[in-house]
């Protein structure tokens, strides 16, 4: 049985958030604590609690819930508090609160930096998920002590100065977190390691120097952040800690699980039942629909895309023909007509929850056995797979090239995997007429469905423009596959010509039409990043500043 992280903490340091309208950290009784080794992993543990792990993703044109996402169809407000800003600020302050209070304990400097490293982790961690949605944020790295100190209302810092921060925390994580392999993470699997700090510095300078590549935000050279990704990446495909696993299928189940996984590098731990869990099998059956969107970007088996491939059977006139000669992993990713599903044979257009029914059904993660109790599988928040693609992305971005060696050790070999063994190489996309950042682009959409990527993705290409405001789609209509009546749903279902209420929106008949291109909207100069609640700005005395665009 897997040992889990206990989560032993004080109710003095539950606590211990840090939001800009705070509470003087005076009121805390929590002298008494900070005395020992014991004490500072107990409030590390509390880091571990509070990390999301399944969440489901809606905002982009991947996944669709039961209803329309206010992020991903434009039609979202400017609230008065929202979780999206004051949860991270108050995990950073348990970061912060074991940073300045561990200094306490009469614990060894090696031992003690342990512990920190954890906090200084978790703390860049919440910087970087608040950076990506509202880019200025107040960089706040002290416990409060009175509510005169003027940083309680502290404006907002410049995103390079705050990502800098970060870069400066996981140095000091990756300095003092113990290997992967350290013996004291053999019976504590699941915190934080040198691995994990590579990983999100990987990701960091990939989201950064790339979203400062194409919004050209100020201060800072985005090479600089693409050269910490590099650097980092470099150090873990050199170590030879890691590697992908080598069952696609099994990679997101209970086999996945654990250090015998090379691809782990950082994970939330679930179970044992009763512990901490999460419904995310029930939730595949009752809320997550993958688009046909996302559906049109896995390869044929030629490695050509939809508009390129011969072997691409059009029109299709049953659901099996989109399954037809492609990419493995789509197989791999969306149930079949016929198979062994959420309560039974998966039928097209027919589950208990109708919206849900009309994209497809998403099989990568499932398990059946978890379908009516508590998941315990652990969650992969970064894995080795993303360190691999992300660092074919990097070069190329940096250098406007990769070599066919670079792409055999990161794209070719994330393929291989799933057993898609058609070469992406310099010479294919050339004699095809591709883009190479497009085809390393495709990878990550495909290989990492349903892992909370796809939204920051489209926000660091500036992407999000061109993709979100089309019509979203689902499934085809094929009478002979589903029991469902055509009557009932042929006012949402494109003509046979691909239009629908008489405007093209689509080369398929028969394709439900989820959201009208009508009912979306991204407006460039807004969307891009979130607006401020309105409580955040007002009890600052108006150092905090709204987004451009949100109003004030």
């Amino acid at each position: 049985m897997k040992k889990i992280v206990s989560f032993f903490i004080t109710a003095t340091l539950m606590m211990s958030g840090c939001t800009l309208d705070r509470e003087p950290e005076t009121t805390l009784a929590d002298n008494n604590f900070w005395k020992s080794e014991t004490d500072l992993r107990g409030a590390c543990n509390k880091m571990y609690k509070d990390l999301p792990g399944f969440v489901n993703d809606f905002r982009s044109d991947e996944l669709r819930d039961k209803s329309q996402n206010g992020i991903s169809s434009g039609n979202r407000s400017v609230s008065g508090t929202s979780g999206d800003w004051t949860d991270p600020y108050n995990r950073i302050g348990v970061c912060n609160n074991i940073i300045i209070k561990s200094e306490n304990a009469q614990v060894e400097t090696g031992r003690r930096n342990r512990w920190v490293a954890e906090a200084y982790f978790f703390r860049a961690y919440n910087y970087f998920e608040l950076v990506k949605k509202y880019g200025d944020v107040p960089l706040i790295l002290k416990v409060f002590n009175s509510t005169s100190d003027a940083d309680v209302v502290r404006a907002r810092d410049s995103r390079e100065t705050v990502i800098q921060q970060c870069y400066d925390d996981l140095e000091f994580a990756l300095e003092w977190l113990p290997d992967i392999d350290d013996s004291e993470l053999k019976n504590d699997w699941g915190r934080v390691s040198k691995s994990a700090a590579l990983g999100l510095l990987v990701r960091i300078g990939l989201y950064e120097g790339t979203h400062k590549k194409y919004h050209h935000t100020p201060d800072g050279n985005y090479v600089d952040h693409l050269d910490k990704g590099i650097a980092a990446a470099r150090q873990l495909m050199n170590s030879g800690k890691h590697d992908l696993y080598p069952d696609f299928n099994k990679l997101f189940l209970h086999d996945g699980e654990g250090r015998q996984n090379k691809e782990n590098l950082f994970v939330k731990i679930y179970g044992p039942a009763g512990t901490i869990n999460h419904k995310h099998s029930r939730q595949l059956e009752s809320s997550i629909t993958l688009t046909r969107n996302m559906v049109d970007n896995f390869l044929y088996t030629d490695g050509l895309p939809r508009e390129k491939s011969p072997l691409r059977i059009h029109p299709e006139s049953s659901y099996a023909d989109m399954l037809k000669n492609r990419d493995p992993r789509l197989a791999m990713t969306v149930f079949t007509p016929g198979e062994e599903a959420y309560k039974g044979s998966y039928v097209p257009f027919v589950t208990t929850n109708q919206n849900h029914a009309f994209g497809y059904a998403i099989k990568k993660g499932y398990i059946g056995s978890e379908y009516s109790s508590d998941g315990t599988n652990d969650k992969m928040i970064i894995r080795y797979a993303e360190v691999l693609i992300s660092y074919a992305e990097l070069l190329y971005e940096k250098n406007g090239s990769i070599t066919d060696d670079q792409l055999d050790a990161t794209i070719n070999k994330v393929r291989e995997r799933a057993g898609f063994n058609v070469r992406l190489t310099n010479a294919f996309v050339a004699a095809n007429g591709l883009d190479m950042l497009d085809e390393i682009r495709r990878e990550r959409m495909v290989e990492f469905i349903d892992e909370n990527l796809h939204y920051d993705d489209i926000i660091r290409w500036k992407t999000a423009e061109e993709v979100l405001p089309k019509a979203i789609l689902g499934l085809i209509y094929c009478s002979d596959e589903t029991t469902a009546n055509y009557n009932e749903l042929k006012n949402n279902l494109t003509a046979e010509d691909g239009t629908y209420k008489g405007v093209k929106v689509y080369d398929q008949g028969f394709i439900y039409v989820l959201e009208e291109a009508e009912s979306r909207s991204f407006d460039p100069e807004r969307d891009y990043l979130y607006p401020v609640p309105t409580h955040e700005i007002s009890t600052s005395g108006g150092n905090i500043t709204q987004n451009p665009k949100w109003g004030n």
